[in-house]
């Protein structure tokens, strides 16, 4: 809160006025919205809107946001700021200022949640009941998980950099624009990351950098992933093995990062049978393992591993007993990559079907399939776009008026570079933006 009234305090009264009744000292809400990333202000933004056009509009302060951050991000632009696109100052906005009149925003974290009794407690040791419940927390980047990788992140000489960073993604270009010569190793680690695309677009980026500016021939650019093959779908996959060995980028699969030597420039590297390869590096750009929130484990709503259960289909929590729990985005176990295009996808599917268990107590007859996308950046004026639903089965939108969506092209490369930032910011987390529709709200039968 210390941060909101701060920000008041610099604002013009107009624009106090506008933001000052975002916050809420109420304990009880009809809903209440975990998280204000991505997923949190686009559902958040979304079930208040079907509510309205249903005529049956909520109170300015019935619907919650709880979140503590100073500053909301739109991190897929973070691999345009390590390409030298864009400023990464461009991609963020104060969370507050994201918040309409109509939401209540609570500045405080989830501490734990007791669906038992419809509530929840937060860090401060409030207790906050609701109706119903969205959780939108995200996931966690393990930066300790690999031992040298926080130091050599924090040391502007080290070489060492990642685009999963609001802090070091500006340091990733630096790093790639500065190299003249010497070897440049782009990392993937096994398991699940945000978007499993961009540990390569930066890899590609560079790649390009360095030929147009004449050096492709003193820098060696490497990939060490940890997954079996380029990409999880396999068309996209097959198209990328083949540009990679086009333009003579070394793979090593099934290697993963396990520590950096930040003042030997050397990082080693597990491999699938368990023995180490040491290799040297001049710049080395890492994307750290990622997993569930710490606080997400052992809570009655996630399973085993952190993750929220939630059905694959309508994102309601899977038991019985937690009926009115639903989950959105990276926080959940749904078997998809985790995406800002997921989410648009999602979120009209939560809505509808949130909407039509608290107005009729059945579900609407709205599921998702899935549907995610990766705008693979290739290089300057190119990318493929990918798009998949469950089961890794292409799913494209595109295909049919421009061809094969496994070709690079330049119109994706300005959906990437221009559109999508400009949407996400105008629409997307105002709750009027729905994917592959754009600004066109899905319809949806009445009940399933």
């Amino acid at each position: 809160m210390l941060f909101v009234k701060r920000t008041l305090n610099s604002l013009p009264q107009v624009t106090r006025a506008r933001w000052a009744h975002t916050a809420s000292d109420k304990d009880k809400y009809k809903i209440i919205v975990v998280g204000g990333g991505s997923a949190g202000l686009t559902v958040a933004n979304q079930i208040y809107n079907r509510f309205r056009s249903a005529g049956k509009s909520l109170n300015a302060d019935d619907i919650a946001i709880l979140d503590a951050a100073e500053f909301h991000h739109y991190q897929p632009g973070w691999t345009l700021v390590g390409s030298g696109l864009k400023q990464k100052h461009e991609l963020r906005r104060p969370l507050a200022s994201l918040v309409p009149p109509n939401l209540a925003h609570i500045a405080e974290n989830v501490q734990s949640f007791t669906p038992s009794s419809n509530s929840l407690t937060t860090v401060s040791g409030r207790t906050l009941s609701y109706d119903t419940l969205v959780v939108a927390t995200g996931l966690k980047i393990n930066y300790d998980a690999v031992p040298g990788l926080p130091q050599g992140l924090a040391d502007p000489k080290s070489g060492v950099s990642t685009i999963y960073s609001y802090e070091t993604c500006d340091k990733v270009w630096r790093d790639i624009d500065a190299l003249r010569s010497g070897k440049a190793i782009f990392t993937q680690p096994a398991g699940i990351i945000k978007c499993a695309g961009a540990p390569q677009k930066i890899m590609w980026m560079a790649w390009d950098r360095y030929q147009r500016t004449g050096r492709g021939g003193n820098i060696q650019v490497e990939f060490y992933t940890g997954m079996p093959s380029m990409f999880s779908v396999k068309k996209y996959s097959d198209a990328l093995n083949d540009l990679r060995l086009e333009r003579g980028i070394a793979a090593q699969f099934q290697h993963n990062l396990s520590s950096i030597d930040v003042s030997d420039h050397k990082a080693t590297f597990k491999k699938a049978d368990g023995s180490t390869a040491t290799v040297d590096y001049d710049i080395l750009h890492v994307v750290p393992p990622q997993g569930s929130l710490d606080f997400m484990k052992g809570q009655p709503i996630a399973d085993a591993a952190g993750w929220v259960e939630v059905d694959k289909e309508t994102l309601r929590h899977v038991k019985p007993e937690f009926g009115n729990v639903w989950a959105i985005g990276d926080c959940t176990n749904l078997p998809t990559s985790k995406t800002a295009a997921a989410i648009t996808k999602q979120a009209p599917i939560l809505t509808e079907n949130l909407f039509s268990v608290m107005d009729t107590g059945k579900l609407a007859n709205a599921k998702y399939n899935g549907y995610t996308s990766c705008p693979l950046l290739t290089g300057y004026g190119q990318l493929m776009l990918a798009e998949f639903k469950y089961g890794l089965v292409p799913e494209e939108t595109f295909a049919d008026y421009f061809g094969d969506q496994a070709q690079p092209r330049r119109l994706y490369y300005h959906l990437k570079k221009d559109l999508f930032p400009w949407a996400y910011f105008n629409y997307m987390v105002k709750g009027q933006w729905f994917g592959t529709s754009g600004p066109i709200r899905p319809s949806f039968s009445a009940s399933a």
